[in-house]
């Protein structure tokens, strides 16, 4: 049990909440910059939006790593977590070997990660008590993540510049929904503790 600033105790739900809140606000304010700029200049940053991706997908992958080893949940979910947040590492770091280099493949990849991560949230979300914080955010996103996935590996476009605006769109949208997520958690959270 942890301590609040009152001092009395609060539950292990209560502070994984408290962590998890922080976690998918920050992942939610990559996602909405990162949408912003492919959308915005999706022809002429090509490198930079390289780079981006590069850095949100390590920086969620990391937070994916971090969330698996913290949470006391089922040993499968936890591997699926494990497995999840290091695919994101790896495609992230795919992404700085080169702007223009094997973009077929980085958007399979791209689709490979949105596909795993989401079929992981949800069957995450699925696994705990209908009571538990953000439970109905996380399987909407852990779909939407999916379906991303599943229209970069059915369709990975022929043109760059469709790569970018269909991952900035999808990027603005999960973004969105993932703020919404922590807004969920921050609420549930404080009604916890």
């Amino acid at each position: 049990m942890t301590l609040p600033q009152n001092g009395s105790p609060t539950s292990p739900l209560g502070a994984l909440a408290r962590f998890g809140w922080h976690s998918a606000l920050t992942i939610g304010l990559l996602g909405v910059l990162l949408g912003v700029v492919v959308l915005a200049w999706p022809d002429r940053t090509l490198a930079v939006v390289g780079v981006l991706f590069g850095v949100y997908l390590l920086i969620s992958g990391i937070l994916q790593l971090v969330l698996a080893a913290t949470v006391h949940t089922a040993t499968g979910l936890r591997v699926l977590g494990f497995i999840s947040g290091a695919l994101s590492v790896l495609v992230g770091l795919l992404c700085f070997r080169g702007p223009y280099q094997s973009v077929l493949l980085l958007s399979l990849w791209i689709g490979i990660g949105w596909l795993f991560r989401g079929i992981t949230a949800t069957v995450a979300a699925l696994d705990v008590p209908n009571g538990t914080p953000g439970r109905g955010w996380q399987i909407f996103l852990g779909v939407i993540t999916a379906v991303a996935g599943a229209i970069l590996l059915i369709d990975p476009f022929r043109s760059i510049l469709a790569l970018a605006v269909m991952a900035g769109i999808w990027l603005l949208a999960l973004g969105v929904i993932e703020i919404g997520h922590a807004i969920a958690l921050r609420s549930q959270a404080k009604r916890l503790a």
